[in-house]
């Protein structure tokens, strides 16, 4: 997609509403028509006037300024004519470069931004055109009109939800948490599928990792592959970036997990403890329902579980055995990325009341005789609610 066509979808997305339409002849002044504007369609009425003001005045003028391409500002004149029942946008001045036969047939988009000031694009060539309405699903027959948003290709909205992010960083790599979090916006705002942790864990869990993902890759590709591009004055420069991208990727993958389990448990309104501190100042990933009732030696273990978070878990998962010395003749969870452990490990982590909590669609990559010992995310998630006492 060309640079302007990003910039005009991206303009859309950010305003509080937009317009388009192919330019007529008159538009561009091929006709000769005394009228030296562009004929705006009823329906687009409340980017300029209300309904009271409309009724109220037989011509109703209001002044303000257009961005054209993103680059330059020209004064107008928005004029509604109640005799005609026509809009029209006039006084862009003298010599006024879109206002030529040329332009007859392109492409005007007409953005209100949310400051109530007003940005436009012309695109005048085949490909431009139909980039920006595929952008949107639109077909030739539903321009001039305003835009639904809502009909943009998600894909689109996507990409510039992940621009928008790091257009804000400032060069910055986020941490962990704040990539997670915005990783997570990004699927709600995008996908519409907030309720998804609540009526489906396991899919958006997966959503959230992959989302996260695709943002840490575009996150990289800003910060350094221009640096890459340039190549390397030594095989030690190579060597140390290479190093910072590697360790960066470690720590982000390690603590992903964890930060969108608590955004699952958030959404379910379960109670929890992230890191709380058992006996020994061991640090289970996640206590149910608290700290503080672990610690009261009245409160019924019945009550009380952990789970603990490993991206990865064929070497580790012994780790997890003695993290809370109340639970250590209950069952163990532990919530994995992994996709496939042996028969005899799984046996081993039965014996010692470990049981995997993995997303459903990982479970087919584990022994076929075994998988029913797997526990999917929901699962897991609606055995604490039940044990907190939530509705399931």
């Amino acid at each position: 997609m060309s640079e302007l066509v990003e910039k005009a979808v991206n303009t859309v997305l950010k305003g509080s509403s937009s317009y388009c339409k192919f330019l007529s002849a008159n538009d561009s002044g091929e006709t000769g028509g005394h009228q030296s504007g562009i004929l705006i369609s009823k329906t687009a009425k409340d980017m300029f006037f209300t309904d009271k003001e409309m009724k109220e005045n037989h011509i109703l003028k209001k002044t303000g300024t257009i961005k054209w391409q993103d680059d330059f500002t020209t004064s107008c004149t928005f004029t509604w004519y109640e005799s005609k029942g026509e809009l029209r946008i006039t006084g862009f001045g003298r010599g006024f470069q879109f206002r030529h036969p040329n332009y007859t047939g392109a492409l005007f988009i007409l953005v209100k931004d949310i400051s109530d000031t007003y940005q436009a694009f012309i695109f005048n060539t085949d490909d431009m055109m139909q980039e920006f309405m595929d952008s949107f699903g639109l077909t030739p027959a539903e321009t001039n009109r305003p835009i639904e948003v809502n009909r943009i290709n998600p894909e689109v909205k996507e990409k510039y939800a992940i621009d928008s992010f790091i257009s804000g960083l400032n060069g910055e790599f986020p941490s962990s948490s704040e990539m997670s979090a915005a990783a997570r916006m990004i699927q709600y705002n995008v996908f519409l599928n907030r309720s998804l942790a609540i009526n489906d864990p396991d899919a958006i869990l997966l959503k959230w990792t992959d989302e996260e993902y695709r943002l840490f890759r575009a996150i990289e590709h800003s910060k350094y592959g221009t640096i890459v591009s340039r190549g390397f004055k030594s095989v030690d420069d190579f060597v140390v970036l290479a190093n910072q991208v590697l360790n960066r990727r470690k720590s982000r993958a390690g603590k992903s997990l964890e930060h969108h389990l608590a955004a699952i448990f958030d959404e379910n309104k379960i109670q929890y403890t992230a890191q709380a501190v058992t006996e020994g100042n061991k640090k289970p990933d996640f206590l149910f329902p608290s700290e503080e009732a672990y610690h009261d030696m009245t409160f019924s273990i019945e009550k009380l579980c952990t789970l603990a978070a490993k991206t990865t878990c064929k070497d580790r998962w012994r780790q997890i055995l003695n993290e809370a010395d109340r639970l250590r003749d209950e069952n163990k969870y532990l919530c994995t990325m992994q996709q496939g452990i042996s028969a005899a490990q799984m046996d081993e982590m039965q014996a010692e009341k470990v049981i995997l909590v993995v997303p459903r669609d990982y479970i087919t990559a584990y022994p076929k005789d075994r998988r029913e010992r797997i526990w999917t995310v929901g699962k897991f998630v609606n055995y604490v609610k039940k044990m907190e006492g939530l509705p399931e």
